[in-house]
């Protein structure tokens, strides 16, 4: 039985898949086994066990919000369908606590020989609405999803964009408490995301939300705890943050082997680094009565990173213009941020790159000098110091935390070896600030109000 405040319970879950090689495979099974232990022998199995989740286990409180990643086929949409009961385990258990509804793979619970209009009635009565209750909410429904006539037309008609609008209409007016929903927004377009984020950081605040997702900056923003799967099995159950970084170094170690920088050490940085950080903010934007104050701290060598390791990022310093590093900075002054690196091997056509986030771990914004030099490489040499420069006007932050994740890489924007990657390669904080809304404020030149 289910404490009040449990929403979802997982508990011991293990579902195992038969793999056939070949179509007459299934016969053999069916009839081969039986004759062998008619005639005293071991029965064979003439299939492969493909176990897609082991042993998983996990509770999720009321009001929650978790997110799920990993790679495909690590079990993810398997664990959902469990959720849903729409798949059965072969040992282990799931317990629910209110009303569940689900969007999961494209199209389903769909019939597709049936109009949309029919269909939402079927999956209103599935997910324990009554037909008045369907009928009194199908004007809503048909507005959120807002596909027009096509409403009437069969599902088989539809393009995958009208499958998602149609199916998050549904679930999003069916007074459910608990949401499934994998993968769902991936096809949709940016309008109809935006309209179901709205709607889903309304559920958030009543609801219990568990997710499915590639894109690990939506598991970092909206997600209070991830759970990453792999191979079937729970890899880490955390911090989004947390997870996600270390999800991030697994993906790069597995496309391009293991890792031999696990972390930086000061004994690499450039001798002849600047020692003595300076003041330089411009005296006009500090008479602001509306300043952004931002206290910046030094490099920090020893952060959680990975790569290759041809290469190791031995500075990241934030200076004025003129290349002099600050130790404080305003929202609206101009910057440069220089990394300098280290490489070990030539490197052909280095990447420097760089992302500010928030203590969330969500990106803000960054760049890479790809696009300045993929015409004109600037290879670099065993034991030479390549230095990346970045000048970019400082945004006004919210009050809070950030960090600068910063990367040095080989080769092309998409195809590419990443040789040294930091996470929170330099930390920095706002202490005061006139951003009333987002995450960052950009500084107006000018705010007038007239009358006419």
């Amino acid at each position: 039985m289910l404490s009040d405040d449990i929403a979802i319970r997982v508990q011991n879950l293990s579902k195992c898949y038969t793999l056939y090689d070949a179509p007459r495979d299934r016969l053999k099974q069916f009839i081969l086994p039986r004759v062998q232990r008619g005639f005293g022998r071991p029965a064979r199995n003439y299939y492969r066990e493909f176990w897609a989740l082991k042993d998983i286990s996990f509770e999720i409180k009321k009001g929650e919000t978790v997110g799920i990643i990993g790679r495909n086929g690590s079990g993810k949409s398997t664990l959902l369908q469990i959720v849903c009961g729409t798949l059965a385990p072969n040992s282990g258990f799931v317990e629910t606590n209110g009303r569940v509804a689900a969007l999961l793979e494209l199209g389903a619970g769909f019939n597709p020989d049936l109009t949309g209009r029919e269909n939402v009635y079927i999956n209103g009565s599935v997910l324990g609405l009554t037909k008045y209750q369907v009928e009194a909410r199908f004007d809503k429904i048909a507005a959120f999803a807002d596909i027009g006539q096509f409403l009437y037309q069969p599902v088989k008609t539809y393009s995958s964009g009208m499958y998602v609008r149609l199916g998050f209409a549904v679930i999003a007016h069916v007074d459910a408490e608990i949401l499934v929903i994998d993968e769902a927004l991936a096809v949709g377009d940016a309008f109809f995301v935006q309209k179901c984020m709205r709607f889903l950081r309304d559920f958030m605040t009543h609801g219990t939300l568990l997710f499915v997702s590639h894109d690990t900056g939506a598991v970092v923003n909206l997600c209070k705890r991830a759970i990453w799967l792999d191979r079937g099995r729970t890899e880490s159950d955390d911090k989004p943050k947390r997870v996600v970084e270390a999800y991030l170094s697994t993906l790069y170690e597995s496309s391009q082997g293991a890792h031999t920088v696990v972390g930086n050490s000061a004994a690499r940085q450039v001798e002849d680094e600047p020692t003595t950080p300076k003041d330089m903010r411009l005296e006009v934007i500090n008479a602001s009565p509306h300043r952004n104050d931002i206290e910046l701290f030094s490099f920090s060598p020893d952060a959680p990173s990975f790569g290759k390791g041809s290469a190791t990022i031995v500075s990241v310093v934030l200076a004025d213009k003129a290349g002099v590093p600050l130790s404080w900075v305003v929202g609206g002054e101009s910057v440069r941020l220089v990394i300098r690196c280290k490489p070990h091997a030539d490197l052909l056509s280095p990447i420097v790159g760089f992302f500010v986030k928030d203590r969330l771990g969500q990106t803000l914004f960054g760049d890479n000098t790809f696009l300045t030099h993929h015409d004109a490489p600037v290879p670099a040499r065993e034991g030479q110091i390549l230095e990346a420069r970045f000048d970019f006007c400082m945004p006004t932050l919210p009050v809070g935390d950030y960090s600068i994740c910063v990367a040095i890489a080989d080769g092309t924007q998409n195809t590419h070896v990443q040789h040294h990657w930091i996470h929170d390669a330099l930390f920095f904080k706002s202490h005061s600030s006139s951003v009333s809304t987002g995450l960052v404020g950009i500084p107006m030149t000018k705010i007038v109000l007239t009358l006419h």
